[in-house]
């Protein structure tokens, strides 16, 4: 890749659209990128997964309008196969796609559902040391009470790997409690080459899932795996928690919504302007109108009925808990 004229490195960013959902968040990622970031000089990937037999039926993106309107916002479609995962762990895709990427170039790995709500080519990434999203949950492990422990099942999975798992840890943390631990959210992730980062998520994923070790009897891997493999991943190549400055990702540039509804549940009023204004022109908003939670969270108005629910001030600590509201006021939709 090249500098950039403003001094900057360039990179590109992937995202996962297939024949579902994910073809219209894809349209509306790509119309804020474009929105939000107009000094952005990448490329933007659209990887989509092929048929094959690992699909039961033709994952591929076949809807007319959604292509036109991708390749309006200059969105590049990249078809990538299934070898390993696939219908049976859709997840996958983030892990696989990556084998497709140019080689060599630096790149940003976005999971789907997500707006870009400022300029991206202004956040410092350190492509030679990748991190993850921390905007997450402990939501794996759950050790057992008779055990192995936090400390046991992450060691065995640095063990398994041949990686340094003290150097991992959060020391300011207590032990046995999930934060110490190495654990991110994949909704994004970066590093100066997608197929190396690809190939060693690869390798660790599916010898996690084919031959767990031991300690992780009784854990579920569906659909954790990916979380399970990436600290490991980002660790091997010498990344960790602190390697992007606080507040640009999960931040005031990318917002990860994951669902409409939770998105006008605990959003800022500018994610919600930027949503609302990235959907407005007619070539994407005739596409978006297709999406049943769009049409009916944006054009609707039920959005502004799930953000009357709440106190952005004073929100439930837990994401099960704005759900529960959401879903008692007939509102919930993915």
């Amino acid at each position: 890749m090249t500098e950039t004229e403003a001094g900057r490195q360039a990179f590109n960013i992937v995202i996962v659209g297939q024949n579902n959902r994910l073809q219209y968040e894809a349209v509306l990622f790509a119309a804020s990128l474009r929105h939000a970031s107009p000094e952005f000089s990448g490329r933007l990937f659209v990887a989509v997964p092929q048929p094959g037999p690992r699909w039961k039926s033709d994952p591929s993106i076949q809807n007319e309008d959604v292509l036109k309107a991708l390749d309006w916002l200059d969105a590049e479609i990249l078809p990538f196969d299934n070898r390993i995962f696939g219908e049976s762990y859709p997840h996958g895709n983030k892990i696989e796609a990556l084998l497709a990427v140019p080689e060599g170039e630096p790149f940003v790995f976005f999971d789907t559902d997500t707006l870009i709500t400022g300029e991206i080519s202004d956040v410092p990434f350190d492509f030679d040391r990748p991190t993850a999203s921390l905007r997450r949950e402990g939501t794996w492990p759950e050790p057992t009470l008779y055990g192995p422990g936090y400390t046991e099942i992450w060691a065995a999975l640095y063990r398994r790997f041949g990686l340094d798992f003290e150097s991992s840890l959060d020391t300011e943390q207590p032990h046995e409690y999930w934060r110490r631990y190495l654990y991110f959210n994949a909704g994004w992730f970066f590093y100066r080459c997608p197929r190396a980062f690809g190939q060693r998520f690869l390798t660790y994923a599916k010898s996690i899932k084919q031959d767990p070790p031991p300690e992780l009897v009784g854990q579920s891997l569906d659909p954790w795996l990916d979380q399970v493999a990436l600290p490991l991943v980002i660790h091997s190549f010498g990344g960790g928690r602190d390697t992007l400055p606080e507040g640009y990702l999960d931040g005031s540039v990318s917002c990860h919504y994951r669902h409409f509804p939770l998105l006008y549940a605990r959003e800022e009023d500018e994610v919600i302007d930027i949503l609302e204004t990235v959907s407005a022109p007619n070539k994407v908003k005739k596409v978006l109108r297709n999406h049943d939670p769009l049409k009916k969270m944006v054009f609707q108005g039920k959005g502004e009925r799930v953000r009357a629910l709440f106190d952005r001030a004073h929100l439930p600590r837990k994401e099960q808990a704005i759900r529960n509201q959401i879903r008692a006021a007939g509102l919930w939709m993915r």
